[in-house]
């Protein structure tokens, strides 16, 4: 007689490196980068951390997995058509994918990443930006500019210490230390934040919109 299985026992999925770094990327999303280990992944997929060896070298090649699946995640550029519209559709869906993940800005500005998303996601950059009538030069300086405004915004918008709702109270609390004779300014700043006048939020829009603006400036264009 056949043996029956046991119907309280969810059927496990085959490994795979997909399923790995997949898994990888969870415990990342909810416990923070340092959660990560082999022994861990190991663990939540219920098999001995040795075994993930047959899919993955070690805990670097297991970032560099899970990076490019993250990159994967964000709008790719498409080269010809409008350069501003695509590359603030980029931006933006960068910063979106960067706050779901809110582990990953560090790790990809930290590592040489040259997964097969991250390669298709540079190269579309770069031609966008070339066939927009960049050089190679300020297509290289305009990508980086772009990306030093989503990484370093994102990283702050994770780590500011006040929630957006929390503004006003914090302004109010830190007027007794701004006395008007040194810091008119500041103090006139948090002013309109406790008034409500200014609503003191990071707009991510903003600065990008200026980058943008002036990187069009310096398009070469003929004359006429």
């Amino acid at each position: 007689m056949a043996k029956m299985s046991d119907p309280k026992k969810a059927p496990r999925s085959p490994l795979s490196r997909e399923l790995v770094l997949r898994t990888a990327i969870a415990i990342a999303d909810a416990s923070g980068l340092d959660s990560l280990s082999m022994r861990k992944l190991g663990q939540e997929l219920g098999v001995v951390a040795m075994s993930l060896y047959n899919h993955v070298a070690n805990k670097e090649d297991v970032l560099d997995g899970i990076v490019d699946i993250v990159v994967g995640e964000i709008d790719v550029p498409e080269i010809g058509a409008d350069w501003k519209a695509v590359m603030r559709r980029r931006a933006t869906s960068a910063h979106e994918v960067l706050l779901r993940h809110p582990w990953a800005s560090m790790v990809i500005v930290s590592r040489v990443n040259v997964g097969p998303a991250m390669l298709r996601y540079v190269n579309a950059t770069v031609g966008c930006l070339r066939e927009a009538g960049f050089s190679y030069e300020m297509a290289d300086r305009a990508w980086n500019s772009i990306d030093s405004h989503i990484y370093g915004f994102t990283l702050q918008e994770l780590n500011f210490p006040f929630d957006p709702s929390e503004y006003a109270d914090a302004a109010e609390s830190f007027l007794p230390q701004l006395p008007t004779k040194e810091y008119p300014y500041m103090r006139a700043l948090a002013q309109t934040v406790i008034d409500g006048t200014h609503h003191g939020l990071h707009d991510f829009e903003f600065g990008l919109e200026l980058l943008l603006e002036g990187l069009d400036r310096t398009i070469p264009r003929g004359e006429g």
